[in-house]
């Protein structure tokens, strides 16, 4: 498998941002990483049917691609959040 870093980037930009837009709302942030690997999952085979170079070219390596770009989406944040401290 041929892992395009800029291919599986687009993912975890997208789940960030819905993670931030479920932080802003009145749901508990408990269920943001299960949100994020869920919706990464998604994101991971739409990415296999539309982009040509997708580095993975079956479902169940998709949506592995897809939920670990998803939960690095809430890594990347903690991160953030824990270098301003």
């Amino acid at each position: 498998m041929n892992f395009d870093l800029v291919q599986v980037v687009a993912i975890t930009v997208i789940c960030y941002l819905v993670g931030m837009l479920i932080k802003a709302s009145p749901m508990d942030d408990k269920w943001i990483p299960c949100i994020m690997g869920v919706l990464g999952g998604i994101l991971g085979v739409v990415g296999m049917y539309l982009m040509p170079d997708w580095p993975a070219k079956d479902i169940l390596n998709s949506v592995a691609i897809g939920i670990v770009n998803g939960l690095a989406a809430t890594g990347a944040h903690q991160l953030g959040k824990q270098l301003k401290e």
